[in-house]
């Protein structure tokens, strides 16, 4: 990958023990110097101050820019000749106090890295915001670009006179600079690392409100600005503030806090120290969505929140803490969900999605224990992960639910005290855990932490001729490769039928270790309908049902009065269909029979997107159209039930919409878009229109025309990105060919453009189309990879992969591929990961196959 060094922990090692950084200021020309916003480059004149403890010694700084004009060390020029955006800046013969003047001309992004620069077309305004995690602040500013060289940063810009600009800190002043100019200064920060800096600026749409002494603000582009609910965002916001204050007992120490809703972003949010950015396209919503979305958008604001002090009050001192970071995020945003918000079953979307999301990664031959070594950047780049989110925050979930919440909290509090404004390790929190509890968690954390793969428990089950349980045991197993069996705090839920109601007649906690357990608390109970393991969900393992269990959960599983103990045995099924132990159609006949009377609109959103995935890569290709079919006319007969306007009828339109093959279920498509026989309440909006247009060009049942036509009607960055993968779904030889030349070729394509391109290229209906791409993919992933920045490099390699070409000569084609040398690590773990994924379908469409 392209564009910034490749910083190795050696490396920073070295450089943290050798320097202290006293700090930066930052003057950044964003004009063409006529008052208009720059176009490819801008001009950034960094100051640095340093110190050297050891004076005369040699190290280097980041400056991944275009051109270096200039770099001066304590009054004397530096030599840039051996200066490469890929290298930085050699700095010799060090004082023990140092000033570096660097002044350089950087690249505006298009790949949503550095600077990135955005074109509306609806006001043909410029939208500038920054994005510097893991390593691209030096895409900006000259920097030693690390997360324990924390400092000071004082920013200066000069900017269109209409534009707005955002930082860290609130502005301090703005003066003239020259026609239709100013600059905007900045005071000097709170200390921070260069990962969490920030400077936004454009036109941006601006609301605010206050909450207990903190300034609040939101942003997004002009033309976003009708669909910015900005009443709800603050109120999760400030329901964040007040529930994070009581139990952090450390207040939020800067003066504001803004969030803004930016366009062309590649995460879901990023959380820039008071300046926090948010995925537009995720979470600002043009049309209707449903309780889900709403959910979603919640936990982001509430995860970036907790970085506040989780993050970057505390930081990690590498990036081998990672994990901690965006678990802790992950856990305090669920915790905080159930507690302070509406959503009051977030735990339920966390196992439903968040750890269904750690399974499917911690089972792929890269998998890694949550903690590891992180060699260098690039292995970073790669880490955010399921392991590192979902299983970490399972993980800390286990963790409180060991030691205590109560406890928890005293030692997260006296952790937040002692290292605020400075960088500690998990090490350090643990060791403030085990001071607040008394207890000893080195081995918790050895066996959770620094072992991969995850476990699956087993119920063995005897019942007496009396119906009572004559014994009861949990088989616990682990991997061939990965034999960790770890110990496990489950809750084991004893259901009985009452009418068509599962009723809990009894919880009973136990501690599961080794190979087997055996339950002797449950010899003699009267034996339940349904014996469910890990009720409460307080473990991370993959669950297996009784036979008598899964057969009551087949005919009752909406039963459950408990969401969670719903998601749990929706968890169970897709698990077994996974590992090839449960037929595809089986698990879609499941479907069929339990998920109409569904009222968790999480469940049903996770469980229909599964269906689809059972049908598309886990069943007989041969029954594959009856698959497809079967979910069609349920979505669609579920459409017509739901009561009009409702989440759910949306919900089940879309499945519908996703599911639609034959010919009468495409005239059902182009009828609801054109109005024609729309079910009552179902409001044909524009998301709505793109989703049913994208199904129909997929289908080969749209023209070119009739996009452009849509495309008029939504002449938005919006619509601009929905047409293009609209185009890019056309199912032609010729339009595929194209695609590929444009994803393959030399042209940089703008992240959105290329995101859509690649969701566009292949889907489930258009597997023989796209089959001549797989041996191609591995000819050029290389140099794709090695000329790319990060992110459109990784999106490349696990989107082109030919993920739907399911059988024996992509895993050769794969296999070849890999026993070639030279290929760089992570490049490697992503192509493996592919050629994992299609294993597991081979196997599971066995299955499937011999059970018909």
């Amino acid at each position: 990958m392209a564009g910034v060094r490749n910083l190795t922990q050696v490396e920073a090692a070295e450089r943290a023990r050798l320097l202290e950084i006293t700090g930066y200021d930052i003057a950044l020309d964003l004009t063409d110097g006529s008052g208009n916003p720059g176009e490819n480059t801008f001009r950034s004149v960094t100051t640095v101050t340093f110190r050297c403890s050891e004076p005369g010694a040699t190290t280097f700084i980041e400056v991944a820019a275009v051109a270096v004009r200039s770099a001066v060390l304590n009054g004397a020029p530096v030599d840039t000749s051996d200066w490469s955006a890929e290298k930085g800046l050699t700095l010799t013969g060090l004082a023990a106090e140092n000033t570096l003047v660097v002044d350089a001309d950087f690249a505006y992004s298009a790949s949503g890295q550095g600077m990135q620069r955005s074109l509306d077309p609806v006001d043909k305004e410029i939208y500038l915001y920054s994005q510097f995690e893991t390593a691209d602040a030096q895409r900006v500013y000259a920097c030693f670009d690390q997360p324990d060289l924390k400092s000071s940063f004082t920013w200066h810009a000069t900017v269109p006179a209409h534009w707005k600009v955002m930082s860290n800190m609130p502005a301090e002043r703005t003066e003239p600079a020259g026609p239709g100019a100013k600059t905007v200064h900045f005071p000097p920060s709170v200390r921070m690392s260069s990962y969490i800096t920030a400077l936004c600026a454009g036109p941006y749409h601006e609301v605010r409100d206050s909450h207990d002494g903190i300034d609040l603000g939101v942003y997004c582009r002009a033309s976003m600005a009708q669909h910015l609910d900005a009443d709800d965002l603050f109120l999760i916001t400030k329901q964040g503030f007040d529930f994070f204050h009581e139990h952090f007992g450390i207040r939020y120490p800067l003066p504001k806090y803004d969030q803004l809703w930016v366009p062309d972003f590649n995460a879901g949010a990023m959380e820039n120290f008071g300046c926090v950015t948010h995925a537009e396209a995720h979470y600002i919503f043009r049309s209707q969505v449903t309780d889900y979305e709403y959910e979603q958008r919640a936990n982001t604001i509430l995860h970036e929140l907790a970085h506040m002090w989780f993050g970057d009050l505390v930081t990690m001192r590498w990036w081998n803490d990672l994990w901690l970071n965006e678990s802790f995020a992950e856990w305090a945003s669920h915790w905080c969900n159930t507690r302070a918000t509406r959503f009051a079953d977030a735990w339920t979307t966390f196992m439903s999605m968040r750890k269904n999301w750690g399974y499917r990664q911690d089972q792929l031959s890269s998998t890694h224990p949550v903690y590891c070594e992180m060699p260098d950047l690039e292995a970073v780049e790669v880490n955010f992960d399921g392991i590192t989110y979902a299983k970490g925050a399972s993980v800390i979930k286990q963790l409180v639910a060991y030691v205590g919440l109560d406890p928890f909290l005293a030692g997260l509090r006296a952790y937040f005290q002692r290292h605020a404004w400075g960088n500690a390790t998990f090490d350090d929190l643990l060791t403030e855990l085990e001071s607040a509890s008394g207890r000893e968690l080195r081995k918790f954390a050895a066996q959770w932490l620094e072992t991969a793969q995850v476990n699956t428990l087993r119920p063995v089950v005897e019942i007496a001729a009396d119906g009572t349980y004559g014994r009861v045991a949990v088989h616990q197993e682990a991997p061939t490769a990965y034999p960790t069996l770890r110990t496990h705090r489950i809750g084991v839920g004893l259901y009985d039928l009452d009418g068509d109601r599962l009723v809990r007649r009894e919880l009973v906690e136990v501690d599961v270790s080794g190979e087997r357990t055996e339950l002797t608390e449950l010899t003699g109970k009267r034996a339940a309908d349904v014996l469910l393991l890990n009720d409460e969900d307080l473990t991370y393992a993959k669950l297996r049902l009784d036979e008598r269990s899964m057969a009551t959960v087949v005919r009752h599983i909406s039963g459950f009065d408990s969401s969670l103990a719903r998601a749990l045995c929706w968890a169970a099924a897709w698990d077994m269909v996974r590992d090839a132990e449960l037929a595809a159609r089986d698990y879609v006949a499941l479907v069929v029979s339990g998920l109409p009377a569904e009222q968790d609109i999480n469940l049903v959103t996770a469980t229909l997107r599964q269906a689809a995935g059972a049908v598309a890569l886990y069943s007989d290709p041969a029954w594959a159209p009856t698959g497809w079919a079967t979910l069609a006319r349920l979505a669609k007969d579920a459409v017509a039930a739901a009561e009009p306007g409702s989440g759910f009828q949306l919900a089940w339109a879309r499945a519908f919409i996703g599911a639609a093959r034959g010919e009468a279920d495409q005239a059902t498509l182009r009828g609801w878009l054109d109005g024609v026989d729309v079910p009552d309440g179902l409001t044909v909006d524009t998301e709505l229109r793109w989703t049913l247009l994208h199904a129909l060009a997929a289908l080969g049942a749209t023209t070119d025309q009739q996009i452009e036509d849509e495309l008029n009607g939504d002449r938005t960055a919006s619509g601009e990105r929905e047409a293009a993968l609209a185009r890019a779904l056309v199912p032609t030889a010729e339009n595929k060919a194209q695609v590929w030349a444009r994803l393959t070729g030399t042209e940089k394509l703008p992240n959105w453009l290329h995101r859509s391109l690649l969701q566009g290229f292949q889907t489930s209906s258009q597997v023989a189309l796209t089959a001549p791409y797989a041996a191609k993919f591995f000819d050029v992933v290389g140099d794709v990879w090695a000329h790319s920045d990060s992110e459109p490099a990784q999106e490349f390699v696990e989107l082109a992969y030919p993920v739907y070409q399911i059988s024996e000569e992509t895993v050769a084609l794969t296999d070849a591929w890999l026993a070639r040398d030279g290929h760089p690590q992570s490049l490697r773990r992503l192509v493996a990961e592919g050629r994992d994924g299609v294993l597991r379908a081979y196997k599971a469409r066995a299955r499937d196959s011999a059970t018909a």
